[in-house]
């Protein structure tokens, strides 16, 4: 049975998948004159995420602390990294935002054409002028007044415990005034089967939305308390 099941998720997730890509460029194609920041080819992650979610019995997700978005406001958006799972959690916030991505997931059917035709930002690991590149294009988007999403480990955690912070997602937020808005993600490692594609077990995962934290009032040189304590109210949301 769980053979079974599994495979006609994935199919179904394939599939809803491939509708998401081709929605993106179907209104890509008829807006672009008129929808510069791409918004509506973002949205369409909105029912995607819901369907994507909907179909899979295995998956059990809580949303808590959407109240904490203004959606009049832009952020330097900052959450923990579990796995390919957390994008699909993360467009349950119902906000507007870019993508700090791996250029590897570009490589990934129809969600890498997605992250294209969304003028999402895309990293080379390891790529120092890929890195510089990638804070000049949030800065740009942040004025423009786009919120941009960054996993500041760099890398999906292994474990429960979050990864050491880097410090660029910090620094932008001092540097451009805006606040950072954290984001608690949990349970997500366990909903896409690492090494095998049978769904085993039920996953009961969550995303919690924590109150903004201002940076008006900061200097660059307060970048690592900024960043420890983000660390830590993420920690603590994480328990």
């Amino acid at each position: 049975m769980k053979f079974l099941m599994s495979a006609v998720i994935w199919v179904c997730g394939t599939i809803l998948t491939a509708l998401h890509y081709y929605a993106c460029l179907f209104f890509n194609i008829i807006l672009s004159p008129f929808d510069k920041q791409k918004k509506i080819v973002h949205a369409q992650g909105f029912w995607w995420a819901d369907a994507f979610i909907g179909i899979n019995p295995y998956w059990n997700l809580t949303v808590t602390g959407l109240e904490n978005i203004d959606h009049k406001k832009t952020y330097v958006i900052v959450a923990n990294h579990q796995s390919l799972g957390d994008i699909v959690v993360a467009y349950k916030m119902r906000m507007q935002f870019k993508w700090v991505a791996k250029e590897s997931l570009l490589k990934i059917p129809f969600i890498g054409g997605c992250l294209v035709l969304g003028k999402h930002i895309c990293v080379t690991r390891g790529d120092f002028g890929s890195i510089k590149r990638i804070y000049r294009e949030a800065a740009q988007w942040l004025r423009k007044g786009m919120s941009v999403l960054f996993f500041p480990e760099g890398t999906r955690s292994d474990t429960d415990e979050i990864s050491k912070f880097q410090n660029g997602a910090f620094k932008l937020a001092i540097k451009e005034k805006k606040p950072i808005l954290p984001i608690s993600i949990s349970g997500t490692r366990e909903a896409i089967p690492k090494g095998d594609w049978i769904f085993k077990t039920k996953v009961f995962g969550k995303l919690k939305v924590l109150p903004a934290i201002d940076t008006s009032n900061l200097e660059t040189k307060d970048f690592t308390v900024l960043r420890d304590r983000v660390y830590t109210e993420l920690q603590k949301a994480a328990l």
